[in-house]
């Protein structure tokens, strides 16, 4: 049920028959109309724009489309007014019994109320996290992480069919440093001083790795050239990483469909041929880049490179796939990546990449353009720094780390489902603030206690009818007469109920799960403003003495409540709370 859709319905259905009566011109675009919240909810529930959007192609006024419109509308039994605002805006207030029979359509869907059909089972690769294996996961991972997988469960429920996936970053310099860094641990396991040279990763979390490798390979390769034990010590060393990655990932919710390896591309001919697919079509040539901005003719040496043609699909420059020693540039593996992605068939592509990898958006667009031929869009979210303060002072770097606050830093501090939650408050690209004092707090202010305060609040009241001996089972509340919660406070946290569906599609349209966030807290609002003001009167109190029947029609609605607030933190990969400790 989308009470809006519903009701959207209802004004195309009034603008055929204005088209019927010749009214207006019989075709036209109504992809524009819509049916949404008024800016002032004192101007009605609901408002559409379709005066307005249809004046211009049917050559008419808008107010006059308007006022056409409203007999129509106000034939209808769900709306109670219409009424023309301004230069041509409807404004349609509905009924109370609309807004009172809600919640008894929330219980009958159940699970299913707000999902959506609205991706119609496209297959969308969500790339996310993908850090390097070169140690655990940082707070900035941390955010990525949690923006990737609420984005993913959002599209899930929005009716997409999705794959989360990892893409392990194996192939490079780094993971030779990862070696080296191992090998000193495991030198230091047998005995020996090590000094850990610049470059290096001198985090204690290497400690135990080290005394793995020399548990599995004793003094093999002690007093070995690197030669010797470099390539099998870098399998060890990332096979351990991987395993510390997906603990922490574990340990925040967060579960992979797939673990991509760069490695696999090199040496199996796959970044050949995603280099030949763009090749065929023109796009590969040799030849010298203008000098970068800031560089002078004196300190730039030109060379001549194997390009990609990029700036045939909006880049700003041609980028260098090939250095000039034969070797791939870091791009060309990417390149390859993302050609797999494409040729396993998906309708979307969406990768997460931290702030600092914002120059890499143009070339890897224009990459996906010209391998799929611009038929698989690729999105690219950035997600902007995280400051973490404690005590009113910048969170201080993790010895076990060594440099970074980790992923296990912030979650074993505040727990899952507030890291969680606090990450998705602010939209991806904007900077976040998190406080350790304040994401714990017990107040409004705090966005995750007040929401799952909400929740609990309800479990409660359930719990104290049934021990009433009410049954407030959901079967028997979805057929429960609600003329008994007809309180504007009630009517206020139906209407808001009423927004979940179109909120899922909107947040899923534009890949922005923050707004499950704002809007949870906006419906955990309102229903705390009608609990602190049944404190003061007593007909509005979910649970009526000596009254089980308008006990059980005041429950309905907090029991939809309940049910919409559990969709919503599911979607953030939130735990609804029974009880607040």
């Amino acid at each position: 049920m989308n009470l809006f859709s519903e009701i959207g319905t209802l004004v195309t259905d009034a603008i055929g028959k204005l088209q019927t009566e010749g009214r207006l011109p019989g075709e036209l675009n109504l992809g524009p109309v819509t049916v949404e919240p008024p800016r002032d909810p004192a101007h009605g529930d609901m408002a559409t724009n379709a005066a307005m959007v249809l004046a211009k192609p049917a050559g008419q006024k808008p107010r006059d489309i308007a006022e056409a419109l409203v007999p129509h509308l106000s034939a209808d039994p769900r709306v109670a007014e219409a009424s023309v605002a301004g230069p041509g805006f409807i404004n349609l207030r509905l009924s109370g019994a609309v807004w009172q029979a809600l919640p008894a359509a929330v219980l009958k869907a159940g699970e299913a109320y707000g999902r959506s059909a609205m991706g119609q089972g496209q297959r969308v690769n969500v790339e996310y996290v993908s850090a390097n294996p070169t140690g655990p996961l940082h707070v900035g991972h941390t955010r990525g992480a949690v923006f990737g997988d609420a984005l993913a469960a959002l599209l899930d429920y929005a009716g997409y069919e999705v794959t989360r996936e990892y893409y392990i970053n194996d192939g490079g310099a780094q993971v030779d440093v990862l070696a080296r860094s191992v090998y000193l641990r495991y030198l230091e396991a047998h005995g020996h001083e090590v000094e850990f040279a610049e470059g290096t990763y001198p985090g204690d979390y290497l400690i135990a790795v080290g005394a793995a490798l020399k548990e599995e390979v004793g003094e093999a390769y002690l007093d070995q050239p690197e030669e010797v034990w470099l390539e099998k010590v870098r399998l060890f060393a990332t096979e351990r990483m991987l395993d510390l990655i997906r603990e922490d990932l574990a340990l925040l919710g967060v579960k992979m469909d797939v673990f991509f390896s760069e490695k696999s591309l090199y040496g199996t001919g796959r970044i050949e041929a995603a280099i030949e697919s763009l090749r065929d079509k023109g796009l590969i040539y040799k030849g010298v880049l203008e000098p970068p901005k800031g560089k002078t003719p004196e300190d730039w040496e030109p060379r001549e490179q194997t390009l990609f043609k990029s700036t045939e699909y909006g880049d700003d420059v041609d980028r260098p796939i090939m250095k000039s020693d034969g070797a791939w540039t870091y791009f060309a593996p990417d390149i390859a990546y993302h050609y797999d992605k494409v040729e396993r068939g998906f309708d979307l592509l969406i990768d997460v990449f931290g702030a600092d990898h914002g120059g890499y958006v143009k070339r890897m667009k224009a990459a996906v353009a010209a391998l799929s031929q611009e038929k698989t869009p690729l999105d690219i979210k950035l997600t902007q720094l995280v400051k973490l303060y404690k005590n009113g002072e910048p969170f201080k770097m993790s010895k076990r780390a060594g440099t970074f606050v980790t992923l296990r830093d912030v979650v074993e501090e505040v727990g899952s489902d507030v890291t969680r939650f606090v990450m998705l408050t602010r939209k991806n690209d904007a900077p976040l603030d998190f406080d350790f004092d304040k994401v714990l707090e017990q107040s409004k202010d705090n966005p995750v206690f007040y929401v799952q305060y909400a929740h609990a609040r309800i479990s409660s009241v359930l719990r104290k009818a049934q021990a009433a001996g009410i049954d407030v089972s959901d079967a028997t509340l979805a057929g429960i007469d609600a003329t008994d919660a007809a309180h504007p406070s009630e009517l206020a946290l139906a209407k808001k109920l009423a927004e979940w569906p179109r909120l899922v599609e909107i947040a899923a349209r534009t890949s922005e799960p923050h707004r499950v966030a704002f809007y949870l807290y906006e419906l955990a609002s309102e229903l705390h403003a009608l609990w602190n003001r049944g404190n003061d009167e007593p007909e509005l109190r979910f649970l009526q003495e000596d009254n089980p029947a308008t006990s059980q029609s005041k429950i309905a609605l907090a029991r939809a409540v309940s049910v919409v607030l559990a969709a919503g933190l599911g979607i953030l990969g939130v735990e609804p709370a029974e009880e607040m400790r």
